[in-house]
């Protein structure tokens, strides 16, 4: 599982925000405690005496083994006093009118008292905030703000029979639907990638922004844009145009290397030999590295063939579950209704 470096920068900043927020709230905590408790701050300045004892203790413990165990004895005194001074502290706060258990803990994550890191493993408090970063994330570039499988209604689609093939739009958009609820739900490595084409007004971006919410729920990094807007970044980097190099490099390493890139409106962006070898470079990398890709367009395939090239289609084709989504405008429905 990817983690996407700009998300995870962010979401840093956000614990660093929390934490700063905590520090504050704690501090004005214990100054209301020492105005009305004035033995308290006396009491604490020793417990936090004995906790460094016990560490000059510990770090001066070389020696035979009588010296060790006049060692573990001065230890025991220390700790022993440190719990006497525990049970002053908290009578002194009660005397004062304080409830039990004030000021509180003064970290919001007690197992890695607010640092993100249990050692090099990500806390899971760090890992709630990325997430949290993730959905604004995706909520900044979705259109509607609401595409969730719960809000998908099959009732817009016609369920008349097509002469061509004897399945109704509603019936295909029933298989499609149970298809990218399973995807998103079971979202992996061994998932597949998809490639959804039709006209427009049909579903493909909702159904795309749906898959997005649950497997960035699910921890995992997805990259959400439009065709045109990943290929910009590439330009970016090709012809110097962005005034932060690194910034711009770092973006397209985001499309290469997210656990999902969902592109939109595949076909929408202008044409050129630069856009036509960075598609294949994504397409190709990603599949190389068994990152996924879900890709969107209005076209064809035929108007696609005729668009791009032979070793973009092969790959379109054959390396992606490709979903076909007929029928009448259900935009145009929702509008009359």
């Amino acid at each position: 599982m990817a983690l996407d470096g700009k998300i995870l920068s962010r979401a840093k900043a956000a614990l660093e925000e929390k934490r700063r927020l905590g520090e504050e709230r704690y501090e004005r905590r214990l100054q209301s405690a020492y105005a009305r408790a004035p033995h308290l701050r006396e009491i604490d300045a020793e417990i936090r005496e004995t906790m460094s004892n016990i560490v000059a203790v510990a770090l001066g413990s070389s020696g035979g083994a009588a010296h060790s165990q006049g060692v573990r004895g001065q230890v025991e005194d220390i700790r022993r006093r440190n719990l006497e001074l525990q049970e002053l502290r908290r009578a002194e706060l009660v005397r004062a009118g304080f409830p039990e258990g004030f000021p509180g803990d003064e970290y919001m994550c007690p197992k890695c008292h607010d640092a993100g890191y249990v050692r090099t493993e990500m806390c899971e408090c760090l890992k709630e905030i990325y997430k949290e970063e993730q959905r604004k994330a995706l909520s900044s570039l979705l259109k509607l703000g609401n595409e969730t499988f719960d809000s998908f209604d099959l009732l817009y689609y016609d369920d008349a029979p097509a002469p061509d093939t004897g399945m109704s739009p509603r019936e295909n958009m029933e298989i499609i639907y149970d298809n990218c609820v399973e995807y998103a739900r079971k979202f992996g490595a061994k998932s597949l990638n998809l490639f959804f084409i039709g006209p427009p007004g049909l579903g493909k971006t909702f159904l795309s922004a749906c898959i997005a919410r649950v497997v960035a729920d699910g921890g995992y990094s997805v990259v959400y844009d439009m065709a045109s807007t990943v290929f910009s970044k590439f330009e970016d980097v090709k012809f110097s145009r962005s005034e932060d190099p690194e910034e711009a490099r770092a973006e397209v390493r985001r499309r290469l290397e997210c656990d999902l890139l969902i592109i939109d409106d595949l076909g929408t962006e202008m044409t050129t030999s630069f856009t036509i070898s960075a598609l294949y470079e994504i397409i190709n990398t990603r599949l190389v590295t068994g990152k996924k890709t879900i890709a969107s367009s209005n076209l064809t395939l035929y108007e696609l063939r005729r668009r791009y090239t032979e070793q973009i289609m092969s790959r379109l084709e054959g390396e992606y579950q490709v979903f076909k989504f007929v029928g009448a405008d259900i935009r145009k429905k929702r509008n009359v209704l």
